[in-house]
């Protein structure tokens, strides 16, 4: 990567005068490197000596010309340039610039990949919607930045699992049992009320129906606790095939489906409760047994057996990250959840000192909430239904691409507004339109060529000298450190303007200079292009994949 590059010339630079008396002798930091906002100022500016101006008892600007002059020459560095009052200004040599086309060619898919992860076993738990009805459009950014997070890190060197957590126990999956049984019941005719706090929506409903209709009344004729638990689980599967439709239609794919209900029929809840006990972190008061979790740095303690003997819901999140820590080895595990769980963020991490676990190896990415918009409107209730607005109703009216672009636009922590309208817009105001035509577009170009100039393999990229075609390149030489900067700080909403300003970069590029020219004087060039274009070609779709979207070959 040339930023780390530039940025180890640097540090080479600083001993190199440290060694020579120029400097006196300090640690250096990390020495940061960023993009001027202005393009004048060169492709990397570094603060380094304002920063080190006190430990070298130099003013910035002395300082930085003490390191420029220990900078040895490079043939990726056309200009060094020192700016007021202290900064040091890299431009990177045009043609070096060109002939990483040929760097990305050769790398085809794994261009953009890097390795910072180095093998570390990291799982990456989203979705996880309770198994009670279909996928709420909410949680779709939930399986957005969850998958698109977990894309990421693979490209950054991480060997990641994508688990489901299926809560299939519990006090919401009793009600729900009980609200399809009564339901089951009026579908044949029965008088049955709904419990209170069930299900009302019209899935439920019509899932009963089906259940009435494939095992007809026999259930009525049981006792109700045994009709309520075998109609349950028939439920349960019909959430469950009902998620993972859901989930693929938005090219969401797991590695695992783990069932909360495991936990205590493989005995983990039991051998939690016994470590717990054994290293004095649970009390027994008001008939309940709670888990000290102020003892160990959370806010409040946590009830882990209610007073009627039924596990309280944190249990189940204690064993299930013992699952994933003691018994599958998992170096560091990722939970995306939503906003109502930032309060729980303390008692997870108390939880991970009670298990004798490095808190700082449980990662919890809390993100906000989604209001739909139509027509500058707030749609709050299903068009088709009343009912809720569910994933699969916005995959279907705006496909998966634009739900996946959309819900990762702006990151975790920020409210985020998805406008319906815009999303199915065929105009370059539609981020979503606007990325996929630059991929579209760039494949036209590729078709068109074939026959005109079939090869172009021998073309030499040294003859890309066009602004155009030089900003182009500069874009793409930047996937590398967005991905680093996405598994970084878990941020894989910054692909999405990546990916918009690579497609501006292309488009520009098309605008100012023909690709394909009939002029026999261009056929070196024609070819020169091509290559170019090929290149485009390749981070875009790469970019594309990283965000779960397809990359078409026509629009």
């Amino acid at each position: 990567m040339i930023k780390h590059t530039i940025t180890e010339l640097i540090r080479q630079a600083i001993r190199a005068a440290q060694g020579q008396g120029d400097l006196s002798s300090f640690t250096l930091p990390k020495i940061p490197l960023e993009h001027p906002k202005q393009a004048e100022h060169g492709d990397y500016a570094t603060p380094i000596c304002l920063q080190l101006a006190n430990l070298a008892r130099m003013a910035p600007i002395e300082l930085a010309n003490v390191v420029v002059k220990y900078l040895p020459e490079t043939n990726y560095l056309s200009e060094i340039e020192i700016a007021h009052p202290g900064y040091i200004n890299f431009t990177l040599d045009d043609a070096w610039l060109a002939q990483q086309v040929e760097t990305i060619l050769a790398a085809r898919e794994d261009y953009g990949n890097i390795d910072i992860g180095y093998g570390k076993k990291v799982q990456v738990e989203y979705g996880s919607a309770n198994p009670t009805g279909p996928l709420h459009v909410g949680f779709g950014r939930n399986l957005v930045l969850g998958d698109s997070l977990a894309n990421v890190l693979e490209a950054a060197g991480y060997d990641v699992q994508r688990e489901y957590y299926v809560n299939d126990t519990g006090s919401q999956m009793r009600l729900f049992n009980e609200t399809l049984y009564a339901r089951y019941a009026q579908a044949l005719g029965q008088a049955a009320e709904i419990p209170e706090g069930g299900y009302p929506g019209q899935y439920v409903v019509e899932w009963s129906q089906e259940i009435a209709e494939e095992e007809g009344a026999k259930y009525l004729n049981m006792p109700h606790s045994e009709a309520v638990t075998a109609i349950g689980k028939m439920g349960l599967a019909k959430v469950v095939d009902c998620i993972k439709g859901d989930v693929e239609l938005l090219g969401v794919h797991y590695d695992h489906w783990y069932s909360e209900q495991s936990l205590y029929d493989d005995g983990y809840f039991a051998k939690i409760m016994a470590i717990l006990r054994q290293a004095g972190h649970v009390a027994e008061r008001e008939g309940a047994v709670w888990f000290t979790a102020t003892e160990s740095g959370g806010d409040k303690d946590e009830v882990i057996v209610r007073s009627d003997g039924e596990p309280g819901y944190f249990a189940s999140d204690i064993a299930y990250h013992y699952n994933k820590f003691v018994e599958r080895g998992f170096d560091w595990v990722i939970d995306v959840w939503g906003a109502d769980h930032q309060g729980h963020v303390p008692r997870m991490k108390a939880m991970m000192r009670a298990l004798g676990l490095d808190p700082e190896r449980l990662t919890l990415i809390i993100y906000q909430l989604v209001t739909l918009k139509r027509g500058g409107e707030v749609v709050r209730l299903s068009k088709r239904t009343g009912d809720i607005i569910t994933l699969r109703e916005v995959i279907e009216d705006v496909g998966p691409d634009a739900v996946r672009f959309f819900l990762l636009a702006r990151a975790a922590d920020s409210q985020m507004d998805f406008d319906l309208d815009l999303a199915v817009e065929q105009s370059a105001e539609n981020p979503v339109y606007y990325v996929q035509y630059g991929h579209a577009r760039i494949a036209s170009i590729l078709g068109y060529s074939k026959e005109r100039v079939p090869d172009f393999s021998g073309g030499d990229v040294s003859l890309l000298r066009h602004p155009a075609e030089l900003a182009l390149i500069r874009q793409m030489l930047l996937l590398p450190e967005v991905v680093e900067q996405a598994a970084e700080n878990l941020a894989p909403h910054h692909l999405t303007y990546y990916a918009q300003d690579l497609a501006a970069a292309f488009h520009s590029f098309y605008k100012e200079c023909r690709v394909v020219s009939s002029d026999p004087a261009d056929s070196e060039l024609n070819k020169a292009r091509l290559k170019l274009v090929s290149a485009a070609k390749i981070v875009l779709a790469k970019t594309l994949r990283l965000m779960g979207m397809t990359a078409p070959e026509r629009m």
